[in-house]
């Protein structure tokens, strides 16, 4: 006789709905987590999905948000050992711009399209945006309190190095370019709005 399945409870079906969304964002992208292939991942009927998770618009924002908060928390991690600011930045763009990260760029480039018509994910990846920002700001603030830099304006300057991070990271997208020169590009743009000679970033 073939074994009697095992009840799953209300949140571990959510938590296999969850895990299946992230899942299939990060190999296909965000485009892929529809209702059937959620289904499909987890095994069992569209209904169910639709049972646990109502709003597959709040569901692909969700599964947005785990991505990229997580991709946030690891650089924080990596750069909260690192002492001197300017190395701070230097392996802040050597790491988002080194290739690894192309299933989180591809999700944050269709998120900025599909939020267009899912107002869940517009909503999503405005804050995650401005986690960013704040982020970098932070490490430009602490930089300047150092003596390191000279920024008089670390909230606009912050935009405008994610702004240049999130194109050339898409550009990895289509590998229009190769990832030394997107760096070079990133790292020559950089310097002089820190107010550092040229040279410095690349010698951290």
């Amino acid at each position: 006789m073939p074994a009697p399945r095992t009840r799953r409870s209300a949140d571990q079906r959510r938590a296999e709905i969850t895990d299946a969304a992230r899942e299939l964002a990060l190999a296909e992208g965000l485009s892929a987590v529809t209702l059937r292939a959620v289904a499909a991942r987890v095994g069992v009927a569209s209904g169910l999905v639709a049972h646990y998770a109502p709003s597959m618009d709040e569901l692909v924002a969700s599964t947005f948000g785990d991505i990229v908060g997580g991709e946030l928390a690891e650089l924080a991690m990596l750069l909260s050992g690192i002492a001197d600011p300017t190395a701070q930045v230097a392996t802040l763009l050597a790491t988002v711009l080194d290739g690894s990260r192309t299933d989180v760029t591809l999700v944050w480039v269709q998120s900025w399209g599909m939020g267009e018509r899912n107002e869940a994910l517009a909503a999503e990846a405005r804050s995650r945006m401005d986690e960013w920002q704040q982020f970098i700001a932070a490490l430009l603030h602490t930089g300047v309190a150092s003596g390191d830099f000279r920024v008089e304006d670390t909230q606009g300057v912050a935009w405008l190095l994610l702004g240049m991070i999130d194109g050339l990271s898409a550009h990895t997208l289509v590998r229009w370019g190769e990832s030394e020169g997107r760096r070079e590009l990133l790292v020559r743009a950089v310097e002089p709005l820190l107010g550092l000679e040229p040279g410095r970033l690349r010698s951290r």
